[in-house]
């Protein structure tokens, strides 16, 4: 099969387009056929400077496609079915081995590429807001990064949830395009210091619950919470995090909650049926995949790049 691999972790240019050997089976897993990868931030932080399960290594959480093959102890996958699957690292990749339990299949009124972007962003949007943010109806929330994949199911869960949305972006066009999916207040942080805007915003109260997911702005996140605020801290995509003291904290009685999708699914049962309700919004049509841009697995170097250059509004998916 063809895979987008690198034999050595780097800036986008280390992907190459090359044959690998095909994955093979256990009893418990299904072979997929890849339709789309919705190239997740984790997958480019990985290239960067990751763990290789192998060489060359072949990056990538999530996919979506059809089944070719079923383990033998795989009772509820059929070859034939359309799924949506996540994996610690395989998805940049014409074919992907993945245990069945690691699958969701994919509902009439859904096309496999949106299908393949749901469950990482939108999961973890959810993780964020409710499980481990405890978002009520009449809160307020500050979603960074507001044009990204979890940014935008985030605003669209908050305000299905009756919130009230503050959100950073880099341009007022972002901003501009995140307002029907149900923004409030947009802030380009270009233009002005968020903190001040969140205080301008809230009438110097703050907001409730912080969506972070740029790690280089949780100082500012923690300073724009009102009195028991809370922040949900999923990332860093920033990557240039540096230490912060979190002392402050107290003063307010605040919280700061680390969320990991991941270390939920493979304890919890809760999350997945979650992420199957969520596919099940969007292919009912009360989420909104974006998909910004498209392209072929053996352009993988070049999606990398315009995906960490923050151009992208919503997703960007290869296509094998």
């Amino acid at each position: 099969m063809k895979a987008a691999v690198y034999y050595e972790t780097g800036a986008p240019a280390v992907l190459r387009y090359e044959d690998v050997a095909d994955p093979t089976i256990d009893s418990n897993s299904v072979l997929v056929q890849v339709a789309a990868i919705s190239i997740e931030g984790g997958d480019t932080l990985n290239r960067l400077g990751g763990a290789m399960a192998a060489i060359p290594h072949i990056v990538g959480y999530q996919c979506g496609g059809t089944i070719v093959a079923v383990g033998d102890a795989v009772t509820d996958r059929t070859e034939g079915q359309r799924v949506v699957c996540v994996m610690a690292h395989g998805s940049h990749a014409e074919l992907v081995s993945v245990p069945a339990s690691f699958t969701w299949t994919v509902p009439d009124g859904i096309d496999l590429p949106l299908a393949a972007c749901v469950p990482i962003a939108f999961g973890t949007a959810d993780d964020c807001l409710f499980e481990f943010g405890g978002l009520q109806k009449g809160e307020t929330v500050l979603v960074q990064a507001g044009a990204g994949g979890v940014g935008i199911a985030a605003i669209q869960l908050a305000k299905r949830a009756g919130a009230t949305i503050l959100a950073t972006a880099s341009t007022d066009e972002k901003l501009a395009r995140l307002m029907p999916l149900g923004l409030d207040h947009g802030i380009n942080y270009c233009d002005e210091d968020f903190v001040d805007a969140v205080r301008r915003l809230t009438d110097g109260r703050g907001v409730d619950l912080v969506v972070e997911s740029v790690g280089a702005t949780l100082a500012g996140s923690m300073r724009s919470l009102a009195y028991r605020g809370r922040i949900s801290f999923v990332g860093d995509a920033g990557r240039d995090t540096e230490p912060v003291d979190l002392s402050s904290l107290k003063e307010g009685n605040q919280s700061i909650h680390g969320v990991f999708l991941g270390a939920e699914l493979l304890t919890a049962t809760r999350a997945y049926t979650n992420i199957e309700r969520l596919i099940g919004l969007v292919a009912g049509g009360d989420l909104q995949v974006i998909v910004d841009r498209t392209f072929g697995l053996a352009e993988a170097a070049d999606a990398h790049a315009y995906l960490e250059d923050r151009k992208a509004f919503g997703r960007v998916v290869l296509v094998p």
